[in-house]
């Protein structure tokens, strides 16, 4: 098959390219911004036809959740707009579209795991955006498949864990929120999940997926800096109304993997298991 990988510098689009070495069977159009803008609806057709794309797999978003308060045009256009031009350009060739979505759909006030049929509730820019692009990609493409996931971090780009090894490095003592619950997703972890959808043949519907396990920042970060040998920085909880932030967070947001675990026949991490690997790369 021919594949295009959109945001390919992101996090999830690193880790896929290193998979795609893996996958050789297949042709892969890694791009970013530079090489397609995919808010241009005619660039992306023209791509997609010219190259004769048989799938699409979109990693690109607008992530800065507290600055999607302020840019509400611009997040609704990569978020939204440019995942419906993409689902479109992909049906009308008859191909199928994996769109990364995200645990900032539901507001977070559940007391257990979500599963993909609860009600939606997005309460920021962020998840509203998120949410506009999953209903326009499964409205525009037939065989499309949404997997939302939470607390992705990787070795590339900026992420929590590379933040709290550089702080526990700076710092004597960090701040961090201890109410807010939810299982991070090392992004290499989420690749191997979408190779195995795209080699299985993609499965159209909505899917959860992150790591196995349940956390807090907190404990993430006091994981983090058990792991990468930080002893000098003293780790204190805070409370979520301590730390106000622009954009609201999701006090829980565990989500059920079941369905993709059964329809794929995979096997995921445990989230520590996980953050070993990537904190041993990142300190190698």
């Amino acid at each position: 098959m021919k594949i295009l990988i959109t945001g390919c510098n992101g996090q999830l689009g690193n880790e896929m390219q290193l998979l795609e070495k893996e996958n050789l069977q297949h042709t892969y159009f890694n791009t970013d911004v530079a090489e397609l803008d995919i808010t241009n609806e005619e660039a992306i057709n023209r791509f997609v036809e010219e190259n004769e794309i048989d799938g699409i797999v979109n990693c690109a978003a607008y992530t800065a959740v507290d600055k999607a308060e302020e840019n509400q045009e611009l997040c609704m256009k990569l978020n939204a707009t440019a995942p419906e031009y993409l689902a479109k350009a992909i049906e009308k060739r008859g191909g199928w579209m994996i769109q990364i979505s995200t645990d900032y759909v539901f507001d977070g006030t559940n007391h257990r795991p979500y599963v993909e049929t609860d009600a939606v509730c997005p309460n920021s820019t962020y998840g509203r955006t998120k949410l506009a692009g999953e209903e326009a990609v499964l409205a525009s493409c037939k065989k499309s498949m949404i997997i939302r996931t939470a607390w992705l971090y990787s070795t590339f780009g900026n992420n929590f864990v590379k933040t709290m090894i550089r702080l526990g490095n700076e710092k004597p003592e960090l701040g961090v929120i201890f109410d807010q619950i939810g299982t991070p997703t090392y992004a290499r972890d989420l690749a191997v999940a979408i190779f195995a959808a795209i080699n299985k043949g993609v499965v159209p519907g909505v899917y959860h997926f992150s790591n196995e396990g349940v956390i807090s920042w907190y404990d993430f970060t006091k994981a983090i800096h058990r792991i990468a040998g930080i002893k000098d920085c003293k780790v204190r909880p805070l409370h979520t109304a301590e730390y106000p932030t622009p954009a609201a967070r999701p006090h829980y947001s565990v989500l059920d993997k079941t369905k993709i675990k059964q329809t794929y026949g995979i096997e995921i991490p445990y989230w520590e298991e996980s953050l070993q690997e990537c904190v041993t790369k990142l300190l190698g």
